[in-house]
């Protein structure tokens, strides 16, 4: 039964855009890489970077001039970082951030089949590629996980201490309890977050529709009880699971959080609270 039960839920958990909605060329003038059938954009760079498990991923790196931090984005189960590049870019320039995106093994041009095992693989290669090749330290790096992408996230931010913040972008608590209410954590369960939070030692952003017909917004306001250092929510309402980014509170919470976190390795005084946040902001 476990055995089944853990193969829906991988199921569920995953569909690459088929095909991919970029290719990826070496750049005859330069030697680098560069991505083809998207609109290019300046300050980003393309790598392919090796992970403990034999994949080999494809990620983004979009420069910010004036960026303190960096974020390392962990994208949806039905995107891929060809289609996610002008969000990327949006929210470099709007957050005065550099941001790495990824995809995980199977999505895109990456190697490899997506597994829980392998999104955590994933995750790894792109934060050492962002302190070996990039220079950026773990406490200038935030973690950023939509969907099932808060999988891989929180797996990572249980594991670091220095952590600048991290967002988690219409959350899941596990992902049997997507498809079932269920209690307790079974042992084939997969991102097992609602088991994970509570380690996670710096600032918490959770994000999340309260009309969400994929992830309830339970989910999210669970996540956020069991955070140790949290930051006023944003529940959007009306919000849906793949639409929280069209809403203009969307980014207004962001930039403040980023604003809070950037003073310090915590919130400020005032900005840890027990109360919600909603498109009335």
């Amino acid at each position: 039964m476990g055995v089944v039960t853990s193969s829906v839920a991988a199921k569920f958990a995953f569909f690459p855009p088929d095909p991919p909605s970029y290719g990826v060329k070496v750049d005859e003038k330069t030697g680098n890489l560069r991505m083809t059938g998207v609109e290019e954009k300046e300050n980003v760079d393309v790598v392919r970077l090796k992970t403990k498990r034999e994949t080999e991923i494809v990620a983004l790196y979009v420069k910010n001039p004036s960026a303190k931090m960096t974020m390392l984005y962990s994208h949806g189960n039905a995107a891929d970082i060809g289609q996610m590049l002008d969000l990327f870019s949006e929210l470099s320039i709007h957050l005065r951030l550099n941001l790495m995106g990824y995809d995980y093994s199977g999505y895109g041009q990456s190697t490899g089949k997506p597994t829980e095992q392998n999104t955590y693989a994933d995750i790894e290669a792109a934060y050492e590629c962002l302190k070996k090749t990039y220079g950026i330290k773990e406490e200038d790096i935030i973690l950023y996980g939509q969907s099932v992408g808060s999988g891989p996230t929180l797996d990572l931010a249980s594991r670091l201490p220095r952590l600048r913040a991290v967002v988690l972008h219409s959350p899941i608590l596990s992902g049997l309890r997507v498809m079932y209410p269920v209690k307790r954590t079974y042992w084939f369960d997969i991102y097992k977050n609602i088991d994970k939070i509570p380690l996670v030692q710096c600032p918490v952003l959770v994000i999340h529709g309260t009309d969400d017909d994929v992830v309830d917004c339970s989910h999210g306001k669970q996540l956020w009880e069991l955070s140790k250092e949290k930051y006023d929510p944003l529940w959007v309402k009306g919000g849906n699971h793949c639409d929280l980014e069209f809403y203009p509170e969307y980014i207004k919470h962001l930039k403040k959080f980023v604003s809070s976190v950037g003073k310090s390795g915590h919130l400020r005084n005032g900005d840890q609270t027990g109360s919600t946040s909603n498109s009335s902001d």
